[in-house]
């Protein structure tokens, strides 16, 4: 038997948006028909949102999707380390004052990050948000990499480079004062990322949001961060599938798939991770954007990781931490989380899944 983590927090890309054709909706009185709406977002996260749903009126879908426009892009400001924005208090903002003094800031950069410690001691420190001083060095080589017009010209950082960085990396550093709502970088060199997280969590607290406000059957869907509300209208499950890692234009949802029956997944959340996402190439080979934190390079271990359960910032740091960990350690994880299921595909086009995940295929 599983045993329980820890109580949910209250507070890719579109072509893992998986099986669109089963969607839900808004809060209905029984007597009145649903209509199916969709909408798409381009504007938060670097990614596509898409999110499909029935409602009593398209005048009831607008209202729903200004406001879950308007709360995802208000996460996204909050968890964004490149840029500022007027009147906002963000990431970044932490970030600017490492060494130098504690940031106040929203409940919601509070609550992320303290999911992320959580996480942080459940996968043993794969799941590191305070990792920032590595990963921006990957960051600017991949940068550096999409500009050049000649594959030749790029190039990799050096294991002094990385290992310098990685002296900074100590989360014991970020000091959290929750009843002055502060945030202090105690290292002046060390840096926050928030990619394993921010996105997955946002996703969560953007449809508990909508669900309180009367949305009781949609599919939300923000790059690889897959998030279903309630059942579709006529209480049928919704589906949704894999995309393909060894051919990331291809996303599998029937029975001939290689991952098998598409996943019913109402109420909960599904979220991909893989070394086909976000890579630049040097001398022929992919280095993607994942990096375990033992070796400071990128992990070697999957092509893509997926995690099933009801929680979408759990899900997500998931994703990230599981790529980081052999096999057998990552099972090992996985069977001692309450209602948690994943998926692994490896190098030699396995696929490998917990032990609960072939209950959620749809028959």
């Amino acid at each position: 038997m599983k045993t329980t983590l820890f109580n949910r927090l209250t507070a890719g890309l579109l072509a893992a948006v998986l099986c669109l054709s089963v969607l839900a909706g808004c809060a209905a009185k029984p007597q009145k028909e649903l209509t199916r709406y969709s909408t798409i977002f381009y504007d938060v996260f670097d990614t596509v949102t898409q999110v499909i749903a029935y409602c009593e009126s398209e005048e009831e879908f607008t209202k729903q999707m200004e406001a879950l426009h308007a709360d995802l892009i208000s996460y996204n400001q909050l968890y964004d380390i490149y840029n500022d924005y007027d009147g906002v208090v963000n990431v970044k903002t932490i970030n600017d004052n490492a060494g130098k003094a504690p940031v106040q800031v929203d409940d919601r950069i509070l609550s992320m990050l303290e999911l992320a410690r959580q996480m942080y001691d459940t996968t043993n420190g794969k799941l590191n948000v305070a990792m920032g001083s590595v990963l921006n060095i990957w960051h600017n080589y991949r940068e550096a990499a999409e500009s050049h017009q000649n594959e030749a010209d790029n190039t990799l950082p050096t294991q002094e480079e990385l290992e310098a960085a990685a002296q900074h990396c100590d989360i014991n550093n970020v000091v959290i004062d929750e009843q002055a709502k502060t945030v202090y970088l105690a290292d002046p060199e060390m840096s926050l990322d928030v990619g394993s997280v921010g996105k997955g969590y946002a996703v969560e607290m953007v449809c508990q949001a909508a669900q309180a406000r009367g949305l009781t059957s949609a599919l939300v869907s923000v790059g690889g961060n897959l998030r279903a509300i309630g059942k579709k209208p006529d209480g049928s499950q919704w589906t949704g599938g894999v995309e393909n890692p060894w051919n990331a234009s291809e996303v599998y949802t029937n029975t001939n798939s290689i991952f098998g029956s598409p996943i019913n997944m109402s109420d909960l959340a599904l979220v991909t991770s893989g070394d086909y996402q976000r890579y630049f190439v040097v001398d022929g080979k992919r280095y993607h954007h994942i990096i375990d934190p033992d070796t400071l390079w990128p992990a070697a271990y999957y092509n893509g990781v997926t995690v099933l359960c009801p929680d979408s910032g759990m899900a997500d740091c998931l994703t990230t931490a599981l790529f980081c960990m052999p096999l057998e350690e990552g099972q090992k994880l996985v069977e001692s989380l309450d209602g948690v299921e994943a998926m692994w595909c490896t190098p030699d086009k396995q696929a490998t899944t917990s032990s609960g995940w072939d209950s959620h295929l749809k028959k």
